[in-house]
């Protein structure tokens, strides 16, 4: 096997850009209203806003979901996909389902919401976003999405930005 030969020390690649400064981290949580048991939220205005009031012009956001009944995904904003996410969330886990959790001689949750958990076990509960030049680094289509599954509720995002 031959050995890689190690790259010349301060050798670049060409698309690569170098940024120097003091590490910063903000941090917020966002209050988002959701309307309906399954609803899903485009939060992407509030992040920009969020991340351009920080001045970080390099690094990432993190974003986690401050409940267990509801997620976070990156995906298209379009009518018809979200339909289908919402689709999918029930066939994964459907709702009418016995589930240990909503057994009252099991558990002590009154709001039979075992569904809404396990939806959000499978879809996860964070997301990361790069920042560049002060801008999300996102797809054309994508956007990020909080995913409600045991609304209508007001649920709490945690960002955090850092970066320089």
């Amino acid at each position: 096997m031959k050995a890689l030969k190690a790259p010349e020390r301060g050798a670049r690649p060409s698309d690569c850009h170098k940024n120097e400064g003091t590490v910063k981290v903000f941090s917020k949580t966002i209050t988002v209203k959701t309307h309906e048991r399954t609803d899903l939220v485009n939060l992407n205005e509030e992040i920009r806003e969020f991340v351009k009031s920080t001045g970080v012009k390099d690094g990432y956001v993190q974003l986690s979901s401050l409940h267990t009944t509801a997620g976070l995904i990156v995906n298209e904003w379009q009518d018809a996909l979200l339909s289908d996410v919402k689709s999918l969330a029930e066939s994964i886990v459907p709702r009418d389902t016995y589930y240990k959790h909503n057994d009252p001689e099991l558990s002590d949750c009154d709001r039979h919401n075992a569904d809404s958990h396990l939806r959000n076990v499978v879809l996860g509960h964070s997301a990361t976003v790069p920042i560049e030049k002060g801008a999300l680094v996102l797809g054309r289509w994508q956007s990020v999405i909080l995913a409600e599954f045991d609304g209508p509720n007001q649920r709490n995002v945690f960002l955090q930005v850092f970066g320089i």
